[in-house]
């Protein structure tokens, strides 16, 4: 087991918390609190003055997709290691992050799709069972104040079965769909249909589809509350300080990748 998932440490990690107030950030701020190896130092809503961020160690960012390349750039340029859970992080944004990184050698950033162990397991599955199959599409539940679509979870799923498949020489996905003006299909990520669906009463769920020929293998994950990221939250504040560096996906702290 990674170091900080099973057990705990000797030392006391200071940990801030960006984005503090909203309802993924307020049960952070109560992980963090409930740790004996970790103490909060700082909690900080939108438009708050992060300044030394409290003399945090690590921070982690909870806003929105827009803000977060500067909060995280804020953090690295204080030496302070950050675990990400916003979404929005496309290449382009990637790209500035590790050049600014290569000036912070001893600073860590995790960017984390999905904190919920289920939902790593299932992105590794879908991954491992890509190969296989002729046809695989993407189905991503979530409540109705998601700001961004398709969730970074999905689009993560996405990009490692479209990885897969090439290396396994798989054609396309088959799609005889020729008209489609109001984007009924999906938008495609990697190659790959990806749904979004909204609605009230739900928290995060995903299924990833996978079809041959007189078979279908359905993998599924749901986080029915929030408390399911908290896990993966406090194994990422445990491990972001030993990887230096960007590291896209929680799985390569939890030996998965």
């Amino acid at each position: 087991m990674p170091r900080g998932y099973a057990g705990r440490v000797a030392t006391t990690t200071r940990v801030a918390v960006i984005g503090a107030n909203g309802r993924m950030g307020s049960q952070a701020c109560q992980a963090v609190e409930a740790a004996e190896d970790l103490e909060l130092v700082g909690r900080y809503g939108r438009g708050d003055d992060l300044g030394d961020l409290g003399g945090a160690q690590v921070a982690v960012d909870l806003t929105v997709p827009d803000s977060s390349p500067e909060v995280v750039a804020h953090c690295v340029d204080r030496g302070v290691s950050v675990v990400v859970g916003t979404t929005g992080w496309d290449d382009a944004r990637l790209d500035d992050l590790r050049a600014r990184l290569a000036d912070h050698p001893d600073v860590g950033v995790l960017i984390a799709p999905n904190f919920a162990i289920g939902a790593i397991l299932m992105m590794r599955f879908a991954a491992q069972a890509a190969r296989f199959y002729e046809s695989v599409e993407i189905v991503e539940l979530h409540h109705p104040a998601k700001v961004d679509a398709p969730s970074g979870t999905a689009a993560r799923t996405a990009r490692l079965v479209g990885e897969a498949r090439r290396e396994a020489g798989l054609a396309d996905v088959p799609d005889a769909t020729a008209h489609d003006p109001d984007g009924a299909r999906g938008a495609r990520v990697d190659g790959i249909p990806v749904h979004s669906v909204r609605l009230r009463g739900l928290v995060a769920h995903q299924e990833v589809l996978l079809g041959n020929p007189g078979e279908m293998l359905t993998i599924r994950h749901d986080s029915f509350d929030r408390e399911s990221f908290m896990p993966g939250v406090l194994a990422g504040i445990r491990g972001v300080a030993d990887h230096p560096g960007l590291t896209v996906g929680l799985e390569h702290y939890l030996g998965l990748a």
